[in-house]
């Protein structure tokens, strides 16, 4: 088998090839390699250094001056703008789609620390409140958002309270103007906030790849996000209100839509659909409520459309660079959903759980932490579900499974037609989009890890594992040596899928490189059944639909670099080139300044680019992957390596490793005092796959112990893996 890296690096190290030196050729690489770094990070933090101090005297003067010294060019001060704060991040996305392109992610290259060490990402600070588990580093974040509001907020009140100090007006004028411009204020703030608002939010953004952000990780910064902005463009509106009910002409604003000037009705609608998906995005109903809270979510269109018609394209630009990455990133994913996809078995399994067998060509790579969106249409044509992969990517070239758990009206009714349907007609037609996930396995760094999972939380760690021992048997290196799986179910029967793991078909030499540990804790049994023994005998109720030939595309997740680089390319060069034809044959000709019907046009622009430019690439992607040298020929369905069965008897499953235990939950306070006496001054990576609950438990414990940690004992690195829209 071969034994080369998942990915190959477009500069190779073996630089024989190229007819140079080593030294040589690994010296221009590291150049490139810390070069691209460099460039990305001066353009990063001067975009984010012109946003911070954008409130002071300084940077209005020195942002008049920039004005006036780009606005001679065709686009005007429009253009002005857009180079300002939208070009900085298409910029880096360009850049960074070269660099991973060029020096995609290695866990073999990333060399462990030979002693223990605490790190900002891995260092749970706060562990329970309002923003569930945060790590130190998100703590920094949030405190540096946080600051950058209230330095904003005071420097523009500073401003503010100079220029009201200077009018010769009665006491009712100054409070109405005060209230005009800190309502002014409010919104600028607030859009500033709209450009990182969806930069999380794009699930197979370039950006999210690049620092190796997973996009379930993300959501939650677009969580925080979401409601800071809705705050304060609440404000925004509230400000306003208050001052022309105060001048008694509220009606009338609220209706106005003017030429020239801020237009007040598309602000009005653009506040109002924002404040529909803010208060269904709220837990409560979120949770309860799913179906209300996704649908409310689609009125994004309608908030960023008559956001542009509300400001023009000048101050939209403000947020452009990071909507229209959004909008790149949602047409293409829009292109992926849109093909079926082969569901090369179902499966009714013996524990209740459905799991699907999907095809994917050969050459699609995704992280064993990797999830999906998931359609089936003879169930919804609307509805889409994430689900984690529970198969390594090493398990087989054509083929990918997810582990589904009936909870719901959608699961019941996908598990329903399973058990009803037959070999000869029975049929799915599914839709996927991803695989998402994290860049690198980085789970590899650690030699030691402990996997905490609740209930189908085990899904993603059977992939881990089953990961590990594909590389174990390739005799690979930098592998994990101790594993202990701690995994909480409420009945027995959920025990079955540790079947999924069969360790000694996999690699059957294991045991001698890799210690595996499993600690099982069944929650609503307090003893072991009698009838646990049928368990093996329930046969597994398995489908297998015809097979059409389609897989999986690979246009969004992990897709090909060099493409996605050409999309990204064509849509930013097309809309630029549309943007200046706008600007002289309609604009300039017929001496249109009117604001809204330049921000309309702006958003037209924005999406024309993206489906004529962009979309004409998409073609040109999907034939390659159709022609022989993109295409892999399914010669066979790539199930080889899949049990057909669940059978305890013939097979040496990860049940027989470890120790179930009835009627309690996990201590973790023993297992984690246990772990450090046992495996000593080491890493341990930590990984939880759960309910917030077990989330919280887990990173609490971590904490404790790392921070009355001994010098002989092991430091803990919290990760979670837990998906909660």
């Amino acid at each position: 088998m071969d034994e080369r890296p998942d990915r190959q690096p477009l500069l190779s190290k073996d630089s024989r090839d190229y007819g140079l030196g080593n030294k040589n050729v690994g010296f221009l690489r590291l150049s490139l390699k810390y070069g691209l770094k460099l460039v990305m990070w001066v353009i990063f933090l001067t975009w984010v250094t012109v946003i911070f101090l954008f409130p002071s005297d300084f940077m209005g003067e020195m942002f008049e001056k920039w004005i006036m010294m780009t606005r001679g060019t065709i686009f005007g001060v429009s253009g002005s703008i857009f180079l300002l704060f939208s070009a900085p991040i298409l910029a880096i996305a360009l850049l960074g789609t070269l660099y991973i392109g060029l020096f995609p992610r290695e866990y073999n290259e990333r060399k462990r620390n030979r002693s223990p060490s605490l790190r900002l990402w891995t260092f749970p600070v706060l562990v329970d409140g309002p923003f569930g588990v945060v790590s130190a580093a998100e703590f920094i974040g949030i405190a540096v958002f946080f600051l950058y509001i209230l330095w904003a907020t005071s420097a523009y009140a500073r401003k503010d309270s100079r220029l009201v100090a200077f009018l010769d007006v009665s006491s009712r004028e100054k409070i109405c103007f005060m209230l005009d411009l800190v309502g002014l204020h409010f919104g600028s703030i607030g859009l500033f906030c709209t450009a990182f608002l969806f930069l999380p939010i794009s699930r197979g953004s370039i950006l999210l790849r690049l620092i190796d952000i997973p996009f379930e990780h993300a959501t939650r910064y677009h969580v925080w996000l979401g409601h800071v902005t809705m705050i304060l463009f609440t404000l925004h509106g509230l400000c306003y209100v208050i001052s022309w009910s105060i001048q008694g002409t509220l009606q009338p604003k609220l209706i106005e839509w003017r030429d020239i000037g801020v237009a007040n009705l598309p602000g009005v609608i653009s506040l109002l659909a924002g404040l529909l998906m803010w208060v269904t995005s709220f837990s409560p109903v979120r949770k309860n409520f799913f179906e209300l809270f996704f649908y409310t979510h689609q009125l994004y269109v309608v908030f960023i459309i008559f956001l542009a018609l509300h400001v023009g394209d000048f101050i939209f630009y403000m947020a452009g660079g990071a909507i229209f990455l959004f909008v790149l990133d949602r047409f293409l994913r829009f292109c992926q959903s849109r093909a079926t996809v082969d569901v090369l078995s179902a499966k009714c399994l013996p524990c209740g759980t459905v799991e699907l067998t999907l095809s994917k060509p050969q050459k699609m790579r995704y992280s064993a932490l990797g999830f999906v969106f998931l359609q089936v249409r003879e169930l919804s044509w609307l509805q889409w579900h994430p689900f984690s992969v529970s198969s390594s990517p090493l398990d087989g070239g054509f083929h990918m499974s997810v582990l589904i758990k009936v909870l719901g009206h959608w699961t019941e009714k996908l598990r329903d037609s399973i058990l009803s349907g037959t070999n000869r007609d029975f049929n799915i037609s599914a839709s996927v989009e991803g695989p998402y996930g994290h860049e690198s396995p980085y789970y590899l760094q650690y030699e030691n890890l402990i996997l905490v999972a609740g209930g189908i939380g085990i899904s993603p760690f059977i992939a881990i594992v089953r990961d590990i021992l594909h590389r174990v048997k390739e005799r690979r290196t930098c592998l994990p040596k101790n594993i202990l799986i701690v995994w909480s179910v409420k009945r027995t029967k959920e025990l079955s899928l540790l079947s999924k793991i069969d360790a000694t078909s996999l690699c059957a030499f294991f045991p001698k490189v890799l210690n595996v540990e499993v600690q099982t804790y069944v929650t609503q049994e307090t003893e072991k059944p009698l009838e646990e023994g049928n368990l093996s005998r329930n046969k597994t109720v398995a489908h297998f639909p015809r097979i059409r030939g389609s897989s999986m595309s690979t246009l969004v997740g992990t897709g090909n670099m060099i493409w996605s680089g050409l999309y990204l390319f064509s849509s930013i060069v097309g809309f630029i080139v549309l943007i200046a034809l706008v600007e002289l044959l309609y604009i300039r000709r017929f001496n249109k300044s009117t604001w809204w019907l330049q921000g309309l046009l702006c958003i037209i622009c924005m999406l024309a680019s993206v489906i004529l430019f962009g979309g004409t690439v998409i073609m040109l992607w999907r034939c390659w992957e159709s022609s022989p040298v993109g295409h892999d020929q399914h010669k066979d369905s790539g199930l080889q390596n899949e049990p057909t069965d669940y059978d305890e008897e013939t097979s040496e499953n990860l049940v027989s490793l470890g120790s179930n235990h009835y009627g309690q939950r996990p201590n973790f306070t023993g297992i984690f005092s246990s772990i450090s006496g046992k495996w000593g001054n080491v890493d341990v990576g930590v990984l939880v796959c759960g309910p917030p609950g077990l989330q919280t438990s887990v990173a609490a414990e971590c904490r404790s112990q790392n921070l009355k940690s001994r010098w002989d004992h092991p430091i803990f690195h919290f990760h979670t893996h837990s998906f909660d829209l």
